[in-house]
């Protein structure tokens, strides 16, 4: 598919059309990803009150060191970057640290320990 041959730089309506069904595909898989990064900080909130409560660190450097070497073998099966997986992961992996060191302060303190 290529734009027309007019000479006034009009798409043809063909990619427009394939345009919108790839971004439509990207749209749902973008609320994917969102929807399962939810329920993946579902779960990493629940094992920060477990540390809390058992007044366990709030990170885990062996277990962050395997879970990037799994995503990375991981992304190299699905023909996707190892390093930004990696980047990735890394980036998640920090915010679920700080939301188990804002669990573990609350507990301190006697607050509740909110969910985000």
């Amino acid at each position: 598919m290529t734009t027309s041959n007019t000479g006034t730089g009009d798409v043809d309506p063909a990619v427009l059309e394939e345009l919108a069904r790839l971004r439509d595909s990207i749209d749902n898989i973008d609320a994917a990803v969102v929807h399962m990064l939810a329920e993946r900080f579902k779960c990493t909130q629940q094992v920060g009150r477990l540390k809390a409560v058992h007044q366990l660190p709030p990170a885990d450097p062996a277990r962050e060191a395997r879970q990037i070497e799994r995503l990375r073998a991981l992304a190299e099966s699905a023909k996707l970057d190892p390093a930004f997986a990696e980047k990735l992961l890394n980036f998640i992996i920090a915010e679920v640290i700080r939301h188990h060191e804002r669990i573990a302060e609350d507990a301190v303190n006697g607050r509740t320990a909110t969910a985000g």
